[in-house]
């Protein structure tokens, strides 16, 4: 092959893959929705700026703190496990105000080190959320302001889990057993 034709070839290639690759995602962009779609109706998810949240403002580190989708991925995980609790004709609204992920960016002796999360047990993961339970006919069964934190994040299982947000959908877990619980109405089935 000639250098001409493989120059263009090249240049033809990097073309197409140039758009994929031109700009990582990061949860800060303006573009991307503060919401994820409620697939069936009954549970909602939406987030407040996560420019401000706790995770960008105290992490270390802003610019690996913002890349990613964990923010999108987290309201998923909440939306469909939440669906799963709710009883028939129930709807939940849930709005995320802040999040702080386990561990943290910590300043280091060592230069080429700051993009690595440091987990340990003072950085426990945070979740503050507002939201609204509604019955079959329309009314509210439930509503109120959670601060979610999860000081022992690092027992228990799952700690060889390979997800980036195991100990964020493990603290998840524990709020949604425990409010569902809590409140008889919700988990119950007409």
């Amino acid at each position: 092959m000639k250098a001409p034709a493989l120059l263009l070839t090249a240049v033809v290639a990097l073309a197409i893959a140039v758009p994929g690759m031109a700009r990582s995602r990061n949860v800060t962009d303006p573009g991307l929705p503060r919401s994820v779609p409620t697939e069936g109706g009954a549970v909602s998810v939406s987030w407040t700026d996560p420019a401000a949240f706790s995770e960008l403002k105290y992490s270390g580190n802003r610019w690996e703190a913002e890349r990613g989708t964990w923010v999108t991925d987290l309201a998923t995980y909440l939306r469909d496990e939440a669906g799963q609790r709710l009883a028939r004709g129930q709807t939940l609204d849930i709005t995320i105000t802040d999040i702080e992920r386990a561990g943290r960016y910590e300043p280091v002796v060592r230069t080429g080190m700051d993009h690595i999360r440091i987990v340990k047990d003072i950085y426990p993961p945070r979740m503050k959320l507002n939201f609204v339970v509604k019955g079959p006919d329309g009314q509210v069964i439930a509503e109120g302001e959670r601060k979610l934190v999860d000081h022992g994040f690092l027992t228990g299982s799952n700690l060889n889990s390979s997800d980036a947000l195991r100990y964020e959908k493990r603290m998840v877990d524990d709020w949604l057993r425990r409010e569902f619980k809590a409140n008889a109405a919700l988990t119950s089935t007409p």
